[in-house]
């Protein structure tokens, strides 16, 4: 900044003016500088300027995985509203490994952010209660049990009552869930079908086939039931990309889709809509799941100090991979 005010005739207080956009600043004298800070290649420096303000205007994003487009399409709201209220985004990937979310979380801190996200982490819960004591945070997708953190989840238990109810109005009773693993969220997902299923009068007939929230998860899965006697006549797939792998194999195998097995996923990714897919599915809106996280992080870097929590109904999008349940 000295050598930009240098080079325009003007104070170094001045250049900081035009840097921050102050109306105070006369057209001429912006030009003047503007002109110089471009000749000399200069950029303000956004960590130098948060270190005297106490604010670096920059918010840390940590993502389960990049791979899932659920992730995406959550970041692109966070952006949505960061972009709304000057605010930069540094986004991140856990890769599904602890160590690795250990390791991005202590990267983003270094960047010195006001305040992170963390969605879907598979971070132990006192990791991130240690993290939260350091910076604002705002989890997604996850609880922590004892932490007085902001949350924004999805009701799991509606997601899983819609799915069901659906399916045994079309008349599927051996309904099987693919759960999502050890991913944030499956947990409360998987007990959610428990519970859904013993309300419909369904308890003989429930059964979890371990899995994760990938697409190789869904192709396991499929392989897994293949060698059962008997097929089950519908699917609970946990997340979109578990059910894609689902498809893809069922099919594979001749296991007509839903003549034979009905599909459900979770989320409804763009992966769901696509034509050739044409995936039933249970929505949670992503682009404001984001949004939502990120105003609530504002807050809280504004200074509100008691918990909140936002649980989001989802709902079910009825497509091709769902139909009545097969004649004995």
């Amino acid at each position: 900044m000295d050598d930009v005010a240098r080079a325009a005739g003007v104070s170094r207080a001045l250049v900081s003016l035009v840097m921050r956009e102050s109306p105070q600043v006369s057209p001429h004298r912006r030009g003047r500088v503007l002109a110089a800070a471009s000749e000399l290649g200069y950029r303000p420096n956004a960590m130098a300027r948060g270190l005297a303000s106490r604010r670096t205007n920059t918010i840390g994003v940590l993502l389960n995985d990049l791979h899932n487009p659920f992730f995406a399409e959550i970041a692109a709201g966070i952006e949505q509203v960061a972009s709304s209220a000057d605010y930069r985004v540094i986004l991140s990937t856990g890769g599904r490994r602890p160590a690795r979310e250990r390791a991005m979380v202590s990267a983003l801190l270094e960047h010195r952010p006001d305040g992170l996200i963390l969605v879907s982490p598979r971070m132990a819960s006192g990791e991130i209660q240690a993290v939260a004591a350091e910076t604002p945070l705002v989890l997604v997708g996850r609880h922590v049990r004892g932490g007085a953190l902001d949350v924004v989840m999805n009701d799991e238990l509606r997601g899983a009552r819609l799915v069901i109810e659906h399916l045994t109005c079309m008349g599927h009773r051996r309904i099987v869930h693919v759960d999502g693993g050890r991913g944030a969220g499956a947990a409360a997902r998987k007990a959610a079908y428990g519970r859904a299923m013993r309300e419909a009068g369904l308890r003989e007939h429930m059964a979890v086939v371990p899995g994760d929230f990938t697409e190789e998860a869904g192709v396991r899965a499929a392989e897994r039931m293949l060698g059962w006697s008997e097929l089950p006549t519908a699917v609970f797939a946990a997340n979109d990309l578990a059910a894609a792998g689902l498809l893809d194999r069922l099919e594979v195998a001749g296991v007509r889709i839903p003549g034979d097995v009905s599909i459900i996923g979770y989320d409804n990714t763009f992966l769901a809509a696509l034509h050739h897919m044409s995936l039933s599915t249970v929505n949670q809106p992503r682009p404001e799941i984001g949004r939502l996280a990120l105003e609530l992080l504002l807050e809280r870097v504004d200074g509100r100090r008691d918990a909140h929590v936002r649980l989001i109904a989802p709902t079910l999008v009825k497509r091709s991979t769902c139909g009545p349940a097969p004649v004995p």
